[in-house]
């Protein structure tokens, strides 16, 4: 299922945030989420939808200005070159296939073109992106302020394989987990490591656990650099991809994401959603950042008292 059409319907159809998360949550995870006491890392991310509005977010989860800001604190040699960015596809690409057309303003919206006839399929789906308002369904209010636009990329991996995709949950500034993505495209699982490649979850292959993948080359380098890139915030899943050339790797910048899945996909087992919540409690106890509205609540309260 993906849960990324849900924007589409019309957002008059329940008009309160709140209900809309507490009905989204109950029909995704059989059961109500507390908001006001989140234990959950899916109930986390609904709480965030409610309150954080932190306006770096919304730069960080824009997929064209974001490089500049990688590019800064990283290096150059760490972002996907850009073929083109804008508005409206060109009638005919002026770049070499195969690459990726992408959204820059949501997620899930990507269209991969080897032929001419991909092509033409990617401009009918990247005008409906962007005709289309993002994040307001599912209330990801940073999705809702990046302008709407295009970006072309040459494509990592091949015809029938994309390139595994390494997800570092990051809290507090501290590396913890590594949600590893394979096999996109046809019998698509993940796996979750901890930072020492200690596995956590056990995802199935008919009838036996799927083999986990091995430990990435960069593996060192990405959890430094996703690091950086999320220290301001109190949780924040920087995604990384590991490129093979010749006999050496290199890790290159995914995104930024703050709100996986929605908090709305099921973790396998079930304690792992208790296990990364408890990480972001412990975040947020530690310290509180400088748009945390539940800090800014509790100043207000004292100066009226």
């Amino acid at each position: 299922m993906n849960l990324r059409r849900l924007p589409s319907l019309p957002h008059w159809l329940i008009p309160s945030a709140k209900l809309r998360i507490r009905i989204i949550y109950w029909w995704r995870h059989g059961r109500w989420p507390d908001l006001r006491a989140p234990k959950l890392f899916t109930e986390w991310v609904q709480r965030r939808k409610l309150q954080h509005r932190d306006p770096r977010m919304a730069q960080l989860a824009d997929k064209i200005a974001v490089k500049d800001h990688v590019a800064d604190r990283l290096g150059r040699e760490w972002v996907i070159p850009t073929y083109w960015s804008g508005t409206r596809l060109p009638r005919e690409p002026q770049w070499p296939y195969p690459f990726i057309v992408k959204s820059s303003h949501g997620c899930n919206q990507n269209a991969v073109c080897h032929t001419p006839a991909d092509w033409q399929r990617a401009r009918k789906c990247a005008a409906k992106w962007r005709r289309k308002p993002y994040g307001l369904w599912l209330d990801e209010h940073a999705y809702r302020e990046i302008p709407r636009g295009l970006i072309v990329e040459p494509l990592l991996g091949t015809r029938t394989m994309l390139p595994v995709d390494y997800k570092i949950y990051v809290f507090g500034g501290v590396a913890r987990f590594v949600q590893v993505h394979i096999a996109r495209q046809k019998a698509h699982r993940w796996f979750l490591f901890d930072t020492h490649w200690q596995q956590l979850s056990y995802p199935e292959d008919g009838d036996a656990p799927a083999p986990p993948p091995p430990q990435p080359f960069t593996l060192a380098a990405m959890l430094e650099s996703a690091q950086t890139l999320a220290a301001p915030f109190d949780f924040a899943r920087i995604d990384f991809y590991e490129i093979a050339e010749g006999n050496t790797h290199r890790p290159k910048f995914g995104e930024v994401t703050f709100y996986p899945g929605s908090g709305l996909d099921p973790f396998d087992p079930i304690e792992l959603d208790a296990l990364l919540g408890a990480h972001w409690q412990a975040a947020r106890d530690e310290r509180k950042t400088p748009y945390d509205p539940d800090g800014a609540m509790a100043l207000d309260r004292r100066r009226a008292a």
